[in-house]
């Protein structure tokens, strides 16, 4: 860890933790995980879509086994009482901004139904999962201008190296007074009997009060408010407003209980970068498991998998804790200014850092 004076000399995000990191150091270090964008930046649209694919199969038919943790429910998600009671994703997990729920889920729908003619009829009916924060501060949300096509795009487009920060659904997001968007990090736990298992987490950050920031356990909100107030900015004295969503996907076999579990020990991340779950921010974790698939037909046999020990889960919960705070620190890090909706204006963390003093 960098120390206090040394931060604003950083060229590189601060690692966290002690844990190694997978090769690339994102949610898709989980064999099978990719993440698409769709990018609206059109003047005041500043928003988009963003798609974590399980597996590149059809979830409908071959199910992820999930789990879903609400910190704080001021959030407008779709898809969570099901996933509840049932512990499948039988989706894709869609981003976006808070008026677009709608609209992607309609998608999902759609898409789901043309692999799948019979859904909703001598099939179930599918159970679309998208998740939201409010960019209406950069972006002109009442314009609803996400469309089916942008989920399409961002699925289809779903790959293991993809763009972080002030893209796809976080293009709008803002944190800490500051750019925030898409992060995403990895650490990898000793299995028992040899080998390693992997913990990927990606964030969609749009949450925080300024003067409550910590960067790799360092408090700098303060000082970088007292910057950007020279600079114009005038601190906020208003309460917390924002969201975030973090998913947390694992190789580890474990059932929808023990990923219930997992998805927890994310806030524990999320609350060192400075978050108390303020009373207006819609703080969601989801967790899954890529180790096994449940079938979507009863005539197909269920999968005898043996599940981690409860155990032996600490390293899994370190890594969960470790992977979340990173990924917020590259969503700040990577994201770049963005100006949108009348002229508001977001810097970005890394423009501001030089600037700090941050002697002691």
């Amino acid at each position: 860890m960098p120390s206090t004076s040394s931060l604003a000399q950083l060229t590189a995000p601060p690692f966290i933790g002690t844990l190694l990191q997978g090769e690339r150091n994102t949610i898709a270090d989980v064999p099978g995980v990719t993440v698409g964008h769709s990018t609206l930046d059109d003047g005041g649209i500043q928003t988009g879509v963003t798609v974590i694919r399980p597996h590149q199969g059809d979830p409908f038919r071959d199910k992820v086994p999930a789990a879903a943790v609400v910190l704080n429910g001021f959030g407008k998600s779709v898809g969570l009482v099901q996933l509840a009671e049932l512990g499948v994703l039988e989706t894709p997990i869609a981003l976006t901004n808070t008026f677009s729920v709608g609209t992607v889920a309609t998608a999902q729908i759609r898409q789901c139904a043309a692999a799948n003619p019979e859904t909703g009829r001598s099939l179930p009916t599918v159970n679309p999962l998208v998740f939201e924060c409010n960019d209406g501060f950069l972006n002109d949300i009442q314009r609803l201008a996400v469309s089916e096509a942008d989920y399409l795009r961002a699925h289809d487009g779903a790959a293991a190296d993809f763009a972080q920060g002030s893209v796809g659904a976080g293009r709008g997001m803002s944190s800490f007074q500051l750019k925030g968007g898409i992060g995403s990090a990895s650490r990898r736990v000793s299995a028992r009997g040899g080998g390693l298992h992997t913990v990927g987490t990606l964030v969609l950050a749009n949450y925080g009060r300024q003067p409550q920031l910590l960067l790799a356990g360092h408090a700098i909100g303060d000082r970088l408010a007292q910057l950007q107030a020279v600079r114009g900015v005038p601190a906020s004295t208003e309460p917390e407003k924002g969201s975030i969503i973090i998913v947390v996907a694992t190789d580890a076999p474990l059932d929808a209980r023990q990923l219930g579990r997992l998805a927890l020990r994310a806030g524990a991340g999320l609350a060192r970068t400075g978050s108390v779950y303020g009373h207006g921010s819609g703080d969601i974790v989801l967790a899954f498991s890529t180790a096994y698939t449940v079938p979507g037909s009863v005539e197909r046999p269920m999968p005898a998998v043996a599940m981690l020990h409860d155990g032996l889960l600490d390293g899994l919960f370190q890594a969960a804790a470790d992977s979340t705070e990173q990924a917020i620190i590259h969503a700040l890090w990577q994201a770049t200014a963005v100006t949108g909706r009348d002229g508001n204006h977001r810097a970005s963390l890394r423009d501001l850092l030089p600037a700090l003093s941050l002697s002691s």
